[in-house]
């Protein structure tokens, strides 16, 4: 299909794809509900427990004793049980509340509290094996079902420590079992992370069960991951946050068989180097991870204790990874989408942003990637008010997921690098079919300097030279700012202060635009503002906004970029300017 894009906009594509996954997906589950799938995948029956798997996650031990005191904190939600109170038999206050419950995320953080955490967590799985323990459409969703496999593995002994016998086989049983279920069929997306943790399950429990899981989810394994991770390293779904989760659970397998005198397969030493080399490119400078395509921003904490078996962490950096370029000085630090959003399954929270853009200056968030899924939560232009794609509606969401619509598009990248600056030319071809425009981006970063100059083009195409090539066209540059970064505009509207909470230096962002407002950012979550530069233009003429970010000091002269002809750039390079903006 990616040979005929004219099949990407005929009505009713997505319902007849929802129809197929429907009927695959009722009939998987009305499998997986029968007594004799679970008459097969409950054999062999497992001995026990063999060892236990160091997952490397960072846990916080003040959460378990919340939850030992009885209140069970998750997603940004709480839910208030009392102390032996039972979280299984009432209704959960978000359903992201009930999907953190169900896949045991407070497992890691209940066990690090010590004996009295880990014999609540004993307690809290029987209970919830007595009333879920048999399928369950919600509980046994497989990504819940993978996430609640993969803590169980890692707390099994520890839970087992303080279990009777008749306990512990019913909780390896219960693993096994759940194990077993995660290699049946399912979306593409999450197969690696189910495979991962149906072999930490394989590995942790012992005898022929274990082994015989473990054979089988190895293969399942070398099979997803080159689907998964790209040779560079970059993950399918454009996000850092997933590279870096699939990275520890792969680092959590790889140690595990190690301790039994096994090696792990190829493919999966070469993903762990791919992986451990993305989440390097990732950690912006204050050591958190880059955002993107709906990502998790993770703090500098968790991203560290990924990076701590990075055995490549001497290489040079890449430039260039998984559809993003980075660019850094002294004190500015900029990591720019220069690829299309991802497509289908993948696709169930990537942005429809190409060109967006983070900026850290200081070693402090400035300009986010994106706050959402459209050009109106993104740090790029957006035409006439439009997005390139949008999340799909109706039945077919409801069934496929909030997945975005296939976009015809192309993103050209080049990238430059000279004494004393580097700078890329982007362009994509989104607004061509619509308007007959070509949205051209250059990202200028002077290392002398210690500045970064940006030059935004809204650029002409054959298209644009018919009988409606004068209409006039809207268009609006907008920067997200990061959350606690504050923005002052100037008197002359040209100039834009901006500076985080806390700190003195401030920012300074010169544009030459004729109108500039600062609005909040439409995001859920702490308040953020965007600062919108708007303009309107003739189709056939094009529209150009050239800005600069730089440190606030003297009051000086904006130098706009130089000519967005390749040839003028690389002949003028020493003086990179073309003429006064003020």
């Amino acid at each position: 299909m990616a040979g005929l894009p004219m099949l990407r906009r005929l009505p009713g594509r997505y319902l007849a794809t929802a129809a197929a996954v429907a009927m695959g997906r009722t009939l998987s589950e009305e499998w997986r509900a029968s007594d004799p799938h679970r008459w097969l995948t409950e054999r062999p029956r497992p001995e026990g427990f063999a060892l236990q798997p160091v997952d490397r996650r960072p846990t916080d031990p003040d959460t378990g004793r919340l939850v030992l005191a009885g209140t069970i904190a998750l997603a940004d939600a709480t839910m208030t049980v009392g102390v032996g109170g039972n979280p299984w038999d009432r209704a959960c206050p978000t359903r992201a509340f009930a999907e953190a419950l169900h896949n045991f995320a407070w497992l890691p953080d209940l066990v690090s509290v010590g004996p009295d955490g880990a014999a609540e967590a004993l307690r809290l799985v029987l209970e919830w094996r007595r009333l879920f323990g048999r399928w369950n459409s919600f509980a046994w969703d497989p990504e819940i079902m993978a996430r609640r496999v993969f803590h169980l593995a890692c707390a099994g002994p520890s839970l087992t420590a303080r279990a009777s016998d008749t306990e512990t086989l019913q909780i390896a049983a219960d693993l096994a079992r759940q194990a077993r279920d995660l290699l049946g069929p399912a979306d593409l997306a999450g197969a690696a992370d189910r495979a991962v943790a149906a072999a930490v399950a394989g590995v942790a429990l012992s005898g022929s069960a274990g082994e015989r899981l473990l054979e089988r989810a190895l293969v399942r394994l070398s099979r997803a991951l080159p689907r998964t991770v790209a040779p560079d390293g970059g993950h399918a779904s454009r996000q850092a946050s997933a590279a870096l989760e699939l990275l520890f659970g792969l680092e959590t397998l790889d140690e595990a068989m190690i301790q039994r005198g096994m090696a792990a397969p190829d493919t999966v030493q070469r993903a762990i180097d791919r992986l451990a080399v993305a989440v390097r490119f990732f950690t912006l400078a204050d050591g958190s991870l880059a955002a993107g395509h709906g990502g998790v921003q993770r703090d500098a904490t968790y991203v560290a204790a990924a990076r701590a078996l990075d055995e490549a962490a001497h290489r040079p950096m890449p430039s260039e990874l998984g559809g993003y370029q980075r660019m850094e000085s002294r004190r500015l630090q900029v990591i720019a989408d220069t690829a299309p959003p991802p497509t289908g399954p993948w696709s169930l929270s990537g942005a429809a942003s190409p060109l967006a853009m983070q900026v850290l200056a200081g070693g402090r968030r400035l300009i986010d990637l994106d706050a959402g899924r459209g050009l109106d939560a993104a740090s790029t232009v957006q035409v006439e008010g439009r997005d390139l794609s949008r999340p799909i509606t109706g039945l077919p969401a409801r069934i496929l997921g909030p997945r975005l619509a296939e976009m015809d598009t192309v993103v050209e990248v080049q990238r430059h690098e000279a004494p004393g600056a580097v700078w890329l030319d982007l362009a994509h071809h989104g607004w061509n079919r619509r308007y007959g425009l070509m949205h051209q981006r250059r990202l200028y970063l002077d290392l002398e300097a210690g500045d970064l100059r940006g030059e935004d083009r809204l650029t002409p195409t054959a298209r644009a030279q018919g009988p409606d090539s004068r209409h006039f066209v809207a268009y609006t540059l907008r920067f997200q700012l990061h959350p606690g970064v504050r923005a002052l505009v100037a008197q002359d509207r040209r100039s834009v202060l901006l500076r985080a909470d806390g700190v003195q230096e401030g920012w300074v962002l010169r544009n030459d635009v004729l109108d500039i407002a600062i609005e909040p950012v439409p995001r859920t979550g702490r308040p953020a503002l965007q600062l919108v530069l708007s303009g309107l233009r003739r189709a056939d003429s094009g529209a150009r906004v050239r800005w600069r970010l730089s440190p606030a000091r003297t009051p000086q002269a904006v130098q706009p970029l130089p000519s967005m002809r390749r040839a003028d750039l690389i002949d003028d390079v020493s003086s990179r300017v073309d003429g006064p903006l003020r």
